[in-house]
Formats: C-alpha cells, sequence, structure tokens
C-alpha cells in the first residue's frame, strides 16, 4: 500500500511557486471582504433587533386576542350546555 502511495507522489506535478502579486491580491480580498462583512453586520444588526422587537410585541397582541377568544368560546359553549 505504501508503493501506491509513493507512485501517486510521483505522479503529482511539483508545487507552483504562487506570484507575490497574486498571494497579495488574495489577502487584500480576505482583508476587504472581512471588513466588508463586519461593517455590513453592524449596518443589519440594529435593523434586526428592532424586528425581533416588534415581533415580539406582535406575538404578545396576538397571544392576548387568543386568550380572549378563548375565554370568550369558553364563555359561549357554557350557555349552549345549560
Amino acid at each position: 500500500m505504501t508503493g501506491s502511495l509513493c507512485m501517486s507522489r510521483s505522479i503529482m506535478a511539483p508545487p507552483v511557486a504562487v506570484s507575490p502579486l497574486i498571494k497579495t491580491a488574495r489577502w487584500s480580498a480576505l482583508l476587504i471582504g472581512m471588513l466588508y462583512g463586519k461593517q455590513r453586520f453592524d449596518h443589519l444588526k440594529p435593523i434586526a433587533e428592532e424586528e425581533r422587537r416588534v415581533e415580539e410585541a406582535e406575538k404578545k397582541l396576538r397571544e392576548e386576542q387568543e386568550r380572549i377568544y378563548k375565554q370568550l368560546s369558553e364563555a359561549s359553549s357554557d350557555t349552549i350546555l345549560k
């Protein structure tokens, strides 16, 4: 089995030296992408917090309406059974 590993390594071409310009461009793109992502996250975070706050308020209102509906339906069903 080790013989097949050695053969597969000999078939592969040696690594190519990457140009410093390409390396710099890659690192620059990575850093710019990270900075953009941080900026975008900071922009979207307050919007998402506001949406969550509004959604929570709507959920409380909806639960209150469901509770009232349930109480009214139970009250009306009590009168039907009597």
